[in-house]
């Protein structure tokens, strides 16, 4: 016993233990401490609250619910620090939904029926905590007047009635800017009903447009109304017009419009779903990988998960499978033709 004693005491005066102060043992404390914090601070997961607006459309298109989820889905499939939620069809009943949350997502109805409308005040102090948001398909479009002015100032943006328009047509993104949102997308065509001419800040001040293509003059056939055509877009007719955008607030936080999202299928286009998957943790300031987020690609049954609305007799799957496989082998070649270089 006494032999053990001996070298223990040899062992603590060899490595300075014993003659340790109490202010190097602090600060040996503190800077353990220090490190705990950071990591926990690493550790510390970003949340997403995704909120999905009411069944609209019918089966297959402006499924809210039925996207939040997948998008939700796959950004945690694609990360380890981002936790979501998603609340279905109706506005979270308390202030506790949002307690430390860094993004929300509005995929819903817009217009006088859009959610937001009668919550400007409660978005608005999220914001003002840096909060970032991200608004989809119609969940873009808010009434002009005060609604309109606090999209401008959250998200940059929104479809202004009389303005602004929505038809469906095949959008060809040719070129894409170099930003966090677009890391990993390859340019890529899809047809989808992407509103354009939208209102954005004036000057495009702290707004970055992400996706634009020029829409064909047949977007413009319909007769003058509050979404189908209007003087100020024909005068445009022939340009390049802004579908996606992103922008950064005074208050230090980040928003995003997203124009696309008419067809649920469209979320089965790896580039077109990464965009967003990408944008939407791009406002909660989270880290964008060098590739952009990676999930795997949607199969037929991973885009049939959630719907709202009961599969009608006779639906035309083989369509959807047809643009599921056109859209991998789009993705394909293009992957080729950029090793090819």
């Amino acid at each position: 016993m006494m032999k053990i004693k001996i070298w223990t005491l040899i062992l603590l005066f060899v490595s300075g233990s014993v003659f340790a102060s109490p202010t190097d043992a602090f600060q040996e404390t503190a800077a353990a401490k220090k490190v705990k914090q950071d990591d926990d601070k690493k550790k510390k997961k970003k949340k997403i609250v995704f909120l999905a607006g009411r069944p609209s459309h019918g089966y297959m298109s402006h499924e809210h619910y039925a996207g939040c989820m997948l998008l939700a889905k796959s950004i945690e499939d694609a990360t380890d620090n981002i936790e979501t939620v998603v609340y279905k069809h109706k506005w979270p009943g308390t202030d506790d939904a949002f307690k430390d949350v860094d993004a929300i997502v509005m995929y819903c109805d817009g217009g006088g029926r859009h959610p937001a409308n009668k919550r400007l005040e409660q978005i608005d102090e999220l914001a003002k905590k840096g909060v970032g948001i991200v608004c989809i398909h119609y969940g873009v479009e808010v009434p002009k007047g005060k609604p309109g002015d606090k999209f401008l100032e959250w998200i940059g943006g929104y479809f202004e009635t009389h303005w602004s328009v929505n038809p469906h047509w095949t959008a060809e993104f040719k070129k894409l800017p170099k930003h966090e949102i677009t890391r990993g997308v390859k340019p890529f065509t899809i047809n989808d009903e992407w509103y354009y001419h939208m209102r954005f800040r004036k000057d495009m001040k702290g707004v970055t447009p992400i996706l634009s293509a020029i829409p064909p003059k047949k977007t413009l056939s319909r007769p003058d109304g509050p979404h189908s055509g209007n003087p100020h877009v024909r005068k445009k007719a022939g340009q390049h017009q802004h579908v996606a955008w992103a922008c950064e607030r005074e208050d230090g936080g980040r928003g995003f419009g997203f124009t696309g999202g008419h067809f649920h299928w469209n979320w089965g286009n790896d580039d077109f779903r990464k965009l967003v998957m990408n944008a939407i943790v791009w406002t909660a300031k989270g880290e964008i990988p060098k590739n952009g987020l990676s999930d795997k690609s949607k199969t037929l049954d991973d885009l049939k998960a959630n719907q709202d609305y009961k599969t009608p007799k006779n639906y035309k799957f083989g369509r959807v499978e047809k643009i599921l496989k056109s859209n991998k082998k789009q993705s394909e070649e293009k992957s080729s033709a950029e090793k090819d270089k």
